[in-house]
């Protein structure tokens, strides 16, 4: 079947009428969110989004319900991947996937989806956040955990936590390295690195980009932390991966 007749009537007819569609930058940013299990910024991004939800989006179906559905299998099934990308379990991530799509099958208004695509990004995040501290044991541990998940951005030193939790700093560094099995500045290496390898495989994001938005001091400095971290450069590795996953346009991953 040839559409080219059809798409580029569409694209005249967008064009005409002012249509933007989300950048797939922001889109993949939004699930980058809850797949490193940052529970706030999912928070705001859907409070956002809400007011206004199939801004930048196609239509997909003439029914207004039905158009809502589809896009909502489309933003389950991109989030139970990127989670899976990011430590969930296969099994666990699809299943709940399946759970979420039957749950809006059975909903009859295009409202009651959307709010239901809060509760499922909510419920991934709240579950990658877990996996990320599945080791802490001490309340300490965890809120400085979530607090490091939360301000990736920012300038993390030890000073700056032990004064969140009001404790000693020599005592968070000794609780750390004993709960958590590896030392706090490495901790939160690792965790900007896992972050930059998300942003490296699901978006476009310049080293510029990513190391300012992970917090690292410089490109160069992102470049050679990373390098350390995972034995190769930010630019093989993506390259590597973005080989063998496919994205395309529609935001639907695929394997080559």
């Amino acid at each position: 079947m040839n559409t080219t007749k059809d798409l580029n009537y569409r694209l005249y007819l967008q064009r005409e009428s002012g249509f933007k569609r989300t950048s797939y930058d922001s889109e993949f940013e939004k699930y980058n969110c809850i797949s490193s299990g940052d529970v706030e910024k999912v928070k705001k991004n859907f409070a956002a989004i809400k007011k206004d939800y199939l801004a930048g989006k196609g239509v997909l179906s003439d029914n207004p319900v039905r158009n809502v559905r589809y896009h909502f299998i489309i933003a389950v099934a991109m989030t139970a991947r990127a989670c899976v990308a990011d430590g969930m379990g296969h099994d666990t991530a699809y299943t709940l996937s399946d759970i979420y799509i039957q749950k809006a099958d059975k909903c009859n208004s295009a409202e009651g989806i959307i709010d239901l695509l809060g509760e499922m990004q909510l419920d991934f995040a709240e579950r990658m956040r877990e996996i990320k501290k599945a080791n802490a044991v001490s309340i300490h541990i965890r809120k400085c955990i979530d607090y490091i998940y939360d301000h990736l951005d920012e300038s993390l030193t030890e000073e700056m936590l032990a004064s969140y939790l009001h404790i000693d700093k020599s005592y968070l560094s000794k609780l750390f390295l004993k709960e958590m099995g590896i030392h706090f500045k490495k901790f939160i290496i690792n965790a900007r690195v896992n972050a930059a390898k998300n942003m490296l495989i699901y978006s476009d994001y310049s080293y510029l980009d990513i190391s300012l938005s992970l917090g690292f001091s410089s490109q160069s400095a992102f470049i050679s932390i990373f390098r350390k971290v995972t034995g190769t450069t930010p630019g093989k590795f993506r390259t590597a991966y973005k080989g063998s996953l496919h994205i395309d346009k529609s935001g639907i991953k695929n394997d080559n």
